[in-house]
């Protein structure tokens, strides 16, 4: 893609003030995940009698939407994003009410809603926003005094919770409790608030494992594996053991052949038993390169909200990837978590494409404005100098 420095167009005003580097670790791994899902997918569609490319081809179908979502919304400037997310969230808790009663329930959980034949997932697309709404009401605790913008926050972030766990969805709600605890604490909050987030999240930790048998179920699974079925996750250690440094081969896998959700939660073991820890190391590295990219955009942003919102994104899309790694390890229990772009889910593919086209126009170049400070200031000195 070239435009000349002299082109104003919208395009080309976007191409010379995005992070191209974010922007090219972010396609990258959507292209390996199109890949990686046609290594991972065809045996669960074999299992399902359905054509053996079915989930490939419908993966494939959504790069060209999740890369039109990705440009237009790191178009949008910090306001607009605001105001955006804000009706999103609003849409997405209304549409998650729906879900809790007419929604589809697949494996005991209730998350999905056919909209017009289409199976959408409202509670993904409503993390971003969510996030950014609580990161909007933060920085405004920082500038204004009569607004109640902490106690809405703890509102939204409850009622949000709540939701989630009618679904019922606890890795969803773990994943946003963290990200907007880490945010309570970025706005500058006390560390004993901190310190009671902390204590209430283990509060309802303890109280779900007493009172939901799933919950119970996977935590005594994960730390007595003698207590009951392990199956899923002793196959995703296998597969790493399969692949040592460099793999069996693509195709040449054999644990995807019986692992139920190869193509989703799990495609991270396929990696590493046909590409191999080599690989498995690759996709850590980008991941983390787009988390500590963004991190540096902002460091000394004096724009509390984009600094604020912008480290709140990419600690969900961090945390969500570190968190599906660490259940194909072993190292937590299973969540029903997807890997951000690799794995299989339009919901999740279009959501994560939202979220990082928030984090590019965040962190967009603004020079115009750079120039209008500069030229103030200036302006101002030489009025004082004057004066003098």
């Amino acid at each position: 893609m070239r435009f000349a420095r002299s082109d104003r167009s919208l395009l080309s005003d976007w191409w010379f003030t995005v992070d191209r580097l974010l922007f090219s670790a972010v396609v990258v791994l959507m292209a390996g995940g199109v890949i990686l899902s046609l290594a991972a997918s065809p045996s669960v569609a074999g299992r399902l009698d359905l054509d053996t490319f079915h989930f490939f081809k419908r993966h494939a179908a959504m790069i060209a939407p999740a890369l039109a979502v990705l440009v237009v919304s790191s178009m949008f400037t910090p306001r607009m994003i605001r105001r955006f997310s804000l009706a999103l969230f609003v849409v997405c808790l209304a549409l998650m009410v729906v879900t809790i009663w007419l929604g589809v329930e697949i494996k005991g959980a209730t998350r999905w809603l056919l909209l017009g034949g289409v199976s959408i997932q409202p509670s993904e697309f409503a993390k971003p926003a969510f996030v950014v709404v609580s990161a909007w009401l933060f920085s405004e605790t920082q500038q204004r005094d009569d607004v109640p913008s902490i106690p809405m926050a703890v509102f939204c972030y409850v009622l949000f919770v709540a939701l989630l766990v009618m679904q019922p969805d606890f890795g969803q709600a773990l994943l946003v409790s963290l990200v907007w605890g880490s945010l309570f604490f970025l706005a500058g909050m006390s560390v004993v608030w901190v310190g009671l987030l902390v204590a209430g999240l283990l509060i309802a930790g303890v109280a779900a494992y007493f009172t939901v048998p799933h919950v119970t179920e996977r935590f005594d699974r994960f730390f007595a594996p003698s207590s009951g079925d392990t199956y899923q996750t002793d196959r995703a250690i296998e597969a790493f053991r399969n692949g040592g440094w460099f793999g069996t081969g693509p195709g040449e896998g054999t644990v995807k052949h019986v692992l139920p959700d190869s193509h989703a939660d799990f495609v991270f073991a396929v990696v590493a038993e046909e590409f191999g820890l080599i690989t498995c190391l690759a996709i850590v590295v980008v991941f983390a390169f787009i988390v500590l990219r963004a991190m540096v955009r902002v460091h000394g942003e004096t724009d509390g909200f984009i600094r604020i919102a912008t480290i709140g994104l990419v600690s969900l899309f961090g945390l969500q990837a570190l968190i599906n790694m660490a259940v194909n390890v072993g190292m937590l229990p299973a969540k029903g978590m997807t890997l951000p772009f690799i794995s299989y889910g339009g919901s999740s593919l279009l959501s994560m494409a939202l979220t990082m086209g928030f984090v590019l126009g965040l962190t967009r170049r603004r020079p115009r404005a750079e120039r209008f400070t500069r030229v103030s200031d200036s302006v101002a000195d030489t009025s004082q100098e004057a004066k003098a």
